[in-house]
């Protein structure tokens, strides 16, 4: 937890291992051979626009990109039957680095990353749909400095 400066109040960690439903296989293995329902809404392409980095934040070590969409409305509703929905609902998948995993937001606001070591950073933003076939993405390279502690005077 941090306050609205980003220096931290509290932390802890929370350990979870994810395992694949024995659903999930069997709907990946649809999608794929293409079974799974194609539903065309007559809507114009969605896009993601990605913006660069805002400054003042990327000084302190804080990574925080605001992002805009086009013909699709960044909301928290998941699953084959909100394919249908109009106007068009989805969210967004964040990879850091080429990494296997990532994560899912249906916020809409900037995403904010912290924590990142000193360097270089590729953050792939992907739009994705409400079943999360991705739609667009965006790429945002970025070069994290070296962050001195903040010292609260006494």
């Amino acid at each position: 937890m941090v306050n609205s400066n980003h220096h931290t109040l509290d932390a802890g960690t929370v350990r979870f291992t994810v395992t694949e439903p024995p659903m999930a296989a069997a709907t990946k293995a649809a999608q794929q051979e293409g079974s799974a329902p194609a539903l065309e809404t007559g809507e114009p392409p969605a896009k993601i626009i990605l913006t660069e980095p805002v400054a003042e934040p990327l000084s302190r070590g804080v990574v925080f990109i605001p992002y805009r969409t086009e013909n699709l409305h960044i909301a928290p509703v998941f699953g084959v039957a909100a394919l249908g929905v109009s106007p068009r609902v989805g969210h967004i998948h964040v990879f850091v680095d080429d990494t296997t995993w990532h994560w899912a937001d249906a916020s809409g606001v900037p995403v904010i990353i912290q924590h990142l070591a000193p360097g270089p950073h590729k953050i792939l933003i992907q739009l994705v749909n409400a079943n999360h076939k991705p739609i667009d993405q965006g790429t945002v390279e970025v070069t994290v400095p070296v962050v001195h502690p903040h010292v609260e005077p006494r």
